[in-house]
């Protein structure tokens, strides 16, 4: 089935290049507006702790890597279940390839339910680095 991998459940990658780079695309997702786009408002990331939204999302941050990537389950409120999400940099000829990758999903419809929500979650840090 797409998407479904042997070990992880189902997965979705959604990726952009952006003309920036990647100290400002990493300085972006990483501050707390674009940690409240991309995970959710009241959020503190450190390597191997726990975390909270305001939204009631919870999770512990697995690994954090300054300009490389930063891994984490992540659980919204009323779901019994939880996934792990990526956000990765890369840089590539004076630009910034930015991934939100996120497995262990139980099927399908929640596959392409957050494939959505990672395509609006990469407009909108697209706009706040535009404005910036």
């Amino acid at each position: 089935m797409i998407g479904q991998t042997k070990d992880a459940g189902f997965q979705i990658g959604v990726s952009k290049t952006l003309p920036f780079p990647p100290e400002a695309v990493w300085a972006a997702v990483m501050s707390q507006a674009g940690i409240a786009l991309w995970l959710g408002e009241g959020a503190t990331l450190a390597k191997g702790e726990p975390y909270a939204t305001k939204d009631g999302t919870v999770g512990e941050v697995r690994s954090l890597h300054e300009l490389d990537r930063v891994r984490l389950t992540w659980r919204p409120r009323g779901w019994d279940h939880e996934t792990t999400v990526q956000i990765a940099i890369s840089a590539s000829g004076g630009k910034t390839r930015l991934t939100f990758h996120q497995e262990r999903m139980v099927g399908p419809e929640e596959r392409e339910r957050q494939r959505d929500h990672w395509r609006k979650v990469m407009a909108d840090v697209v706009d706040l680095l535009t404005a910036e």
